[in-house]
C-alpha cells in the first residue's frame, strides 16, 4: 500500500528539496534536512515523518544523533545500511568542518578558543577522553594529544604521558580537556585533584597549565574562568 501522505503529494514549496531550492537551506528544519539525506521513508511514514521520529528518539539533539552507530540507526523502520551510512557520513562531515574552522585560528587565547578547537573531537563521544593541547610561547597550537580514553564516567590520566608529550613538542604551556558524556560539565573532586596534581608537576618543568576545560554537548566549563586553577 502506498503511503497516502507521500512527499510527492505535498505542495512543491513544502517538499524538502524544493523548499531548499526556493527558500535556501536555513529555511529547513532539522527534520527536513535529515529527510533529504534519507531520500524516502517507509510504507508507514514519509521521509519527513521518519526524520521527525528519529530526532524525537534522541531528544531532537543533533549531538545525540551523531552518537548513534550504524546498528542503532538501522533499528528504525525504513532505515537500512545505505541510509545509515549516509546519515553518519553527513554528521562526520559536519564534525570535520568544525575542526577545520577551529584549526584556522591556530592559537588559544581564551577558554572559548580551546572549546572551539576541541569541540569537534569530543562533542559526540559516548565515552570519556582526556586530551592535551601543546602551545608555544605565543600560545600558538603545536599539536593535540590523546592522553587516555575509557568507559563512560572515567578516564585514567598518566602524568608521564602528558609531560613526555609536552617535552617532545617543546611546549611552553598546555591546555587540558576532557568530556563528560552525560552533558554535565560540573567538575568532580577527582577532576579537580588531578588538575592540581598536573599543575604542580608542570610548574617544576617550567610549563604553564593555562586551563582545563570540561566539554558537555554544546557547552563547556573552564577551570581558569572559574578560578579553580
Amino acid at each position: 500500500m502506498k503511503y497516502k501522505n507521500s512527499i510527492k503529494n505535498w505542495a512543491k514549496d513544502d517538499r524538502p528539496r524544493e523548499k531548499f531550492l526556493l527558500k535556501g537551506r536555513k529555511a529547513l528544519s532539522d527534520a527536513e534536512l535529515l529527510a533529504i539525506l534519507l531520500g524516502s521513508g517507509s510504507k508507514d511514514e514519509s521521509a519527513v515523518d521518519l526524520a521527525k521520529h528519529i530526532l524525537a528518539e534522541v531528544g531532537n539533539n543533533l549531538v545525540e544523533l551523531s552518537r548513534l552507530d550504524i546498528t542503532s540507526l538501522k533499528k528504525f523502520k525504513g532505515i537500512g545500511t545505505v541510509k545509515s551510512i549516509t546519515i553518519a557520513a553527513a554528521l562526520e562531515l559536519g564534525r570535520r568542518r568544525r575542526e577545520a574552522d577551529a584549526l584556522d585560528k591556530k592559537s588559544i587565547n581564551s577558554s572559548k578558543d580551546a572549546f572551539e578547537y576541541l569541540q569537534a573531537e569530543l562533542s559526540d563521544k559516548n565515552y570519556e577522553e582526556f586530551w592535551m593541547v601543546n602551545l608555544n610561547s605565543a600560545n600558538r597550537i603545536i599539536n593535540k594529544v590523546l592522553i587516555s580514553e575509557g568507559g563512560i564516567g572515567q578516564s585514567v590520566v598518566d602524568l608521564r604521558k602528558i609531560f613526555k608529550a609536552a617535552l617532545e613538542s617543546n611546549a611552553v604551556s598546555i591546555v587540558l580537556a576532557h568530556n563528560h558524556p552525560s552533558g554535565n560539565t560540573k567538575p568532580s573532586k577527582s577532576d579537580i585533584d588531578v588538575t592540581q596534581k598536573i599543575r604542580n608537576a608542570a610548574a617544576l618543568l617550567n610549563i604553564s597549565l593555562l586551563d582545563h576545560i570540561i566539554l558537555g554537548d554544546e557547552k563547556y566549563l573552564s577551570f581558569a574562568d572559574q578560578g579553580i586553577l
